[in-house]
């Protein structure tokens, strides 16, 4: 494909994206599949400039004064990619599948200066979700938006100890030509640049289940929880998975992970071994793990990625109103609310959701959250702990909703961040950072500008133990 057509096919798959109100990744595959001419770097390509163009989505709605496909490739060629009004009227000719030559106006209006305009455009989300974050964040909301939806996100993994160390995870990508960077905050956590164009789940350190793809983020508020062998956790709105996993790696049994037994690099004979996939013993759970959600299909799909990591759970569906766990009630030594909400926190992987969101749609998420909340809150048992999670960026949806439960069940008291960082599974930079977050209190809101990940909330309570008397 020509430069001028895969912009033309930006344009088709934008107006899709905005029509069909699916996420941006099905619409580029479903593209691919009625597409078959068009080889991986096309596609690649296609997706580079629709995700530009997504992210460019409010400066260029504003100066082109549209907000269709054609509107939104425009805008971010010229206020994105910088380049002159004739650079891009010579791209849109109309000849030889090129979209269609510029019009008067659009020849005008890529003169636009952006210097007049209002905040929330130069922050690149809509208006009122602008109003929402300068509450949130003060004068540092701009930045905080910015960040939150313009930049690329990096692929970050999580190294599951139920299968070997981190060492020997770096090996085993090593010889695959795959070399990413610690993280600061999870002592499991590597990091692979935004551009990296290979697919994880082809690599063998993925399919024999040494790697996980996870934001760190995730991977934070996972070891906040403190789910230790033996332990019942409980994952109470589990999804696909993710945190399933992370919680049922820390009920690993403490002990030295053998080497030689699928340890990459663990004898002479390090390169052959590389040969195979490895799927060495599990390291062992001590503890009950219940993954339970209302999707079945999620929780179809999590069976595999649950035996590919060696992770042992059940798996328990939910009715619309919680239903299924009535006889876990008051078991539980921790409860893990990874509760529905926005995905603002996440605008930086999906840019097209932050403009299908509307105040209505908070309101509702929020009355969810809080009744999901309150019914999970009865599986802990005395003395035990909830951690309450949201990937939202949204007071509405995080410390409104914890301390509105506070406030009704005197019973769970705030559980301390600071005491909670405690964890050989985050770094000193994580615990000194994340103390400092949180701010002396129990609740803490990872994001991508003060953080490096997700935005991710959390606040975590404790049970009362039983009156001795």
């Amino acid at each position: 494909m020509t430069p001028a057509a895969r912009l033309a096919a930006a344009i088709e798959v934008i107006d899709q994206v905005k029509a069909a109100r699916v996420p941006a990744d099905e619409v580029l595959k479903a593209w691919g599949r009625a597409h078959r001419f068009a080889g991986s770097k096309d596609r690649k390509a296609l997706a580079e400039i629709v995700y530009s163009a997504m992210r460019a989505r409010a400066r260029s709605s504003w100066a082109m004064d549209a907000d269709d496909g054609r509107a939104l490739v425009l805008g971010s060629l010229r206020w994105g990619e910088g380049r002159p009004s004739d650079e891009i009227a010579a791209l849109f000719t109309g000849e030889a599948h090129a979209p269609e030559p510029l019009t008067a106006e659009e020849t005008l209006r890529l003169e636009t200066l952006l210097d007049d305009a209002p905040g929330w455009v130069e922050a690149g989300v809509p208006e009122w979700i602008a109003g929402r974050l300068k509450i949130e964040f003060g004068e540092a909301w701009t930045a905080e938006a910015q960040a939150a939806l313009m930049p690329r996100a990096p692929v970050d993994l999580r190294v599951n100890t139920l299968r070997g160390d981190v060492d020997g995870a770096l090996r085993l990508l090593e010889h695959e030509e795959v070399k990413p960077d610690r993280t600061g905050f999870s002592t499991l956590g590597l990091r692979l640049p935004p551009a990296f164009a290979r697919d994880v789940q082809q690599l063998r350190a993925f399919t024999s289940g040494w790697i996980e793809v996870q934001d760190e983020g995730s991977q934070i508020v996972a070891a906040l929880a403190g789910a230790k062998p033996g332990d019942m956790v409980i994952d109470y709105c589990a999804g696909g998975g993710g945190k399933t996993l992370a919680l049922g790696a820390m009920l690993r049994q403490i002990s030295a992970h053998p080497r030689g037994s699928g340890d990459p690099g663990s004898n002479g004979n390090a390169d052959a071994d590389t040969k195979k996939a490895w799927v060495p013993a599990s390291a062992g759970m001590s503890g009950r793990l219940i993954a339970s959600d209302v999707n079945p299909k999620r929780l179809a799909a999590m069976r595999e990625r649950l035996a590919r990591a060696g992770v042992e759970a059940e798996v328990r569906k939910l009715g619309p109103e919680g239903e299924g766990m009535d006889d876990l009630v008051g078991q539980a030594d921790l409860v893990f609310v990874d509760a529905p909400c926005s995905g603002s926190g996440t605008w930086r992987r999906h840019p097209e959701s932050a403009w299908r969101l509307t105040p209505e749609a908070i309101d509702r998420l929020s009355a969810l959250q809080a009744a999901i909340l309150a019914r999970a809150a009865r599986l802990v048992k005395p003395g035990g702990r909830l951690i309450y999670v949201t990937c939202s960026l949204l007071d509405a949806e995080n410390g409104a909703v914890a301390k509105a439960f506070a406030e009704t069940h005197p019973d769970f008291a705030p559980r301390l961040v600071a005491e909670a960082a405690q964890t050989p599974l985050l770094t000193d930079h994580a615990r000194e950072r994340l103390t400092a977050l949180a701010q002396g209190g129990h609740s803490l809101q990872l994001t991508p500008h003060r953080t490096g990940t997700d935005g991710f909330f959390a606040a975590l309570f404790q049970r009362a133990s039983r009156d001795p008397s």
